[in-house]
């Protein structure tokens, strides 16, 4: 009798265990590492869906048995582990990134130096730069003007009692014209920068052909929320626009492929 309540418990522990590792079910995880571990990409390569890390390096996560999740940022070496059966019942993971360190070859430039100014002077060929400092003229060190906001800048401003410059370009438009061709590049250089930063991991767990994923991109520039969501925001806030343009893009394919 005792034999056989004994094989009837460890029967219901096997079942038990069947159960859990044959449905999805959500974890805890934490992040350690020597550096800041907050917005960190959780992947779920295999199930495809991601998640981000808070200030304290903790996220939540579905997954199943034998899933692939991907940890990745831009300070820390990429990590992948495949979930097994001690992380399905427990239901934690805590997973240790090392930081990325990217190693240049030496490369020695010109003479060697030796820290003695007395002896490094000689050693020191041709005329160094005029720095307009030294000179005392003004200088500006902020960021470049493009053309258009140059040309903007141009129209909007004027010398002299009433300035005719802006009235004039406010007539004639061409002053609204010049403010579409700066928010139109700025809307650009974003859609690029977003691109080029978030690409390899929204495409991890959202596929689509790569002959379309600058069609996708410029589908999701031409949302007139683009800069609302996206500009000056975080990793996370726009990898969730990204996620809801991603379902529109796919069903407007479907429905011109009817």
């Amino acid at each position: 009798m005792i034999l056989k309540i004994k094989d009837l418990l460890i029967l219901l522990m096997v079942i038990k265990f069947q159960s859990v590792v044959s449905q999805t079910v959500e974890i805890n995880g934490k992040i350690e590492s020597k550096l800041d571990v907050e917005n960190i990409h959780v992947i779920n390569k295999t199930a495809k869906v991601f998640t981000i890390t808070n200030k304290l390096g903790e996220f939540k996560i579905n997954i199943k048995l034998k899933d692939t999740l991907v940890f990745s940022s831009i300070q820390h070496q990429t990590k992948a582990i495949v979930v097994n059966e001690e992380i399905l019942l427990h239901k934690e993971i805590l997973v240790v990134l090392e930081e990325y360190i990217n190693q240049l070859d030496e490369v020695v430039v010109g003479k060697v130096l030796t820290g003695d100014l007395f002896s490094d002077v000689d050693k020191v060929e041709g005329n160094p730069p005029i720095n307009f400092y030294d000179v005392g003229i003004p200088g500006y060190t902020g960021k470049i003007a493009t053309q258009s906001e140059r040309r903007l800048n141009e129209a909007t401003t004027g010398g002299g009692f009433i300035p005719l410059n802006p009235i004039l370009n406010a007539i004639s438009g061409r002053t609204k014209m010049l403010k579409k061709q700066v928010a139109l590049e700025a809307k650009v250089e974003l859609l690029f920068s977003i691109k080029a930063r978030l690409s390899e991991e929204f495409f991890t767990s959202n596929p689509l052909d790569k002959d379309l994923i600058m069609d996708f991109f410029y589908f999701c520039s031409d949302d007139k929320d683009f800069m609302v969501f996206c500009s000056k925001q975080t990793d996370f806030k726009i990898l969730l626009f990204l996620k809801m343009k991603y379902n529109q893009y796919l069903d407007n394919l479907k429905l011109n492929k009817d």
